[in-house]
């Protein structure tokens, strides 16, 4: 099975047996053309995975091919390996979207992994992160089984969150399993609520009741206003009156039976004048 259809433009092509033997043995199918006439016919006639792309060609040069390509076939990655480490010619190169800017001499592996950043990014993004979460599905199930707090369930729901994203990026069939596991998660949560929540109510209760403030105590009765010393005056001026209403009553009952004394005697020495 071919890893992919690669096109090798190059004016000394022939000086790079060496490295497209390395990428025939790793998978890949090579054209190589040596101008840029060839490489835009090529491009006409197949549809490529990754361009390898020489900048310093006789005819066309590799940015004028760049721009024909792309007209071409604007999705495919263009990847320009050149000599030419010029400040403006990187500019022109990058601006023009290119995948990857290498620099001759070049090695194998730096081919490799650029073809692999390129062409199988995404393939490889998926296998790293399906093996990641394999790994960590048996934690996950134990985590579920071992949540007593809510600290437990929020690093929980962050770790499955966490690979809802990365897994969300891939193509990877695990996507339907996670699915099932944050199900499992959620009635499991349920479980957790349902047998908690009359507690949570009754403490909530208790500490409202420890915070709320006591009945209110009957209220001392009103002092006076009045100064101390007045009080004491008044005090005084009050026993007075109550004497001198006693020697008064006193008095009066005193005048009021010598009087009538005084009359009976009257009424006596008149009875004995007539007999």
């Amino acid at each position: 099975m071919s890893n992919g259809l690669l096109l090798w433009v190059d004016d000394e092509i022939e000086l790079l047996k060496a490295h497209i033997l390395f990428l025939e043995k790793k998978g890949y199918d090579v054209v190589t053309v040596s101008n840029g006439t060839d490489a835009i016919d090529q491009c006409r006639q197949k549809t490529f995975d990754l361009i390898l792309l020489d900048e310093m060609m006789p005819g066309i040069s590799g940015l004028e091919t760049l721009q024909r390509i792309k007209d071409i076939s604007p999705a495919t990655p263009v990847v320009m390996v050149t000599k030419s480490e010029e400040e403006n010619i990187m500019d022109q190169a990058i601006g023009s979207k290119i995948a990857d800017y290498l620099i001759k001499p070049v090695n194998p592996n730096q081919i490799l992994l650029t073809l692999k950043k390129n062409i199988h990014r995404r393939e490889i993004e998926t296998e790293v992160t399906q093996t990641g979460y394999q790994q960590n599905f048996g934690q996950i199930a134990m985590q579920i089984d071992n949540c007593r707090t809510w600290d437990d369930w929020r690093e929980l729901y962050r770790t499955i969150v966490r690979w809802e994203l990365e897994l969300s990026s891939t193509d990877s069939s695990m996507t339907d399993m996670l699915k099932m596991q944050k199900e499992e998660a959620n009635n499991a949560f349920a479980k957790f609520i349902k047998n908690n929540y009359l507690e949570w109510i009754e403490e909530r209760a208790k500490r409202l009741q420890y915070l709320l403030p006591s009945p209110r105590s009957p209220l001392p009765a009103p002092r006076s206003s009045v100064p101390t010393s007045s009080r004491v005056a008044s005090s005084h001026c009050s026993t007075k009156v109550r004497r001198c209403s006693s020697l008064s009553s006193t008095t009066s009952a005193t005048t009021s039976g010598a009087h009538w004394r005084r009359r009976l005697a009257i009424c006596s020495t008149s009875k004995k004048t007539s007999t």
